[in-house]
């Protein structure tokens, strides 16, 4: 039986509907043992809400790893989200070296920036430290901005296939096996993902929506990384991820007031369909 058990580190905003709240939820939805690490514990997350508090678990982060290494706990895969720190990124690498299975997979999502611009926290000396950590995944799953700090090129709105070309190519430089880059629109009304592995470009395209909901590249994160788990290929679970966000972004628009994140909880339903 396929019971894969995943760490995944990253941020606990305890409202908000982003990072853990999202990754534990939909990580057990597709069939998958969800074991966490938080970087960070906040009452919400920061886009809208005002005077929330924050509690940096860096200096926690090394001894549960140490505690982990002692008790030789181990892990078939490892999802990274929100990181707040290089301290933090170092803590990430040291249970690639040391925590995983062999074979198992590091999937990497350098939640860092977005619209052209890296979020407030952050400055290109993070950046700097995030390649670190991206030369050590098999799967890297970036948007178009974050993919643009990682390779310096230059961000636009307006992306082509050689565009989208130069970013995969240059993550892979970097020493990311694999690529799923997200929001790759080449037409009006429609985006997608595009996936570069071993070599072999694919795309999947789907409705752009009007409406936008934060925390959905959490969401496509962990759903991404609950289907490969899962064994589904890199294509397959970057599909699917793209299909439950599309779903939960529809259905958060029928709700009223409903604007700090994706109502993505009624759509897990559909992202189980999805994985048979």
């Amino acid at each position: 039986m396929n019971y894969p058990k995943i760490l995944t580190v990253q941020d606990i905003s305890c409202v908000g509907q982003c990072s853990l709240t999202v990754a534990l939820p939909v990580l057990s939805a597709c069939g998958v043992e969800a074991c966490v690490m938080p970087s960070a514990v906040l009452s919400t997350h920061t886009c809208g809400f005002t005077g929330f508090t924050c509690r940096d678990l860096t200096e926690d982060m090394p001894q549960i790893a140490a505690h982990w290494e002692k008790e030789k706990i181990t892990f078939d895969g490892l999802y990274t989200g929100y990181l707040g720190s290089e301290a933090q990124i170092n803590t990430v690498i040291r249970l690639i070296n040391g925590a995983l299975k062999q074979g198992a997979p590091v999937i990497v999502d350098p939640a860092m920036a977005d619209n052209g611009k890296l979020y407030p926290a952050f400055d290109m000396a993070y950046v700097n430290q995030m390649k670190r950590l991206v030369a050590k995944a098999d799967y890297v799953v970036p948007n178009i901005t974050e993919a643009c700090f990682l390779t310096g090129v230059p961000y636009q709105e307006n992306v082509d296939r050689n565009y989208v070309d130069t970013l995969l190519q240059g993550l892979v430089l970097l020493g990311a096996k694999s690529v799923i880059l997200t929001g790759v629109s080449y037409r009006e009304g429609e985006t997608g993902v595009a996936v570069y592995e071993s070599g072999k470009y694919e795309y999947y395209a789907h409705e752009k929506l009007k409406n936008s909901c934060h925390g959905t590249g959490d969401i496509y994160a962990s759903a991404f990384a609950g289907a490969l788990l899962k064994g589904k290929t890199a294509f397959d679970a970057a599909r699917i991820a793209a299909d439950y966000v599309v779903e939960a972004i529809r259905f958060t628009a029928k709700l009223d007031n409903h604007w700090y994140g994706a109502a993505f909880e009624p759509c897990l339903p559909k992202l189980i369909e999805l994985l048979k």
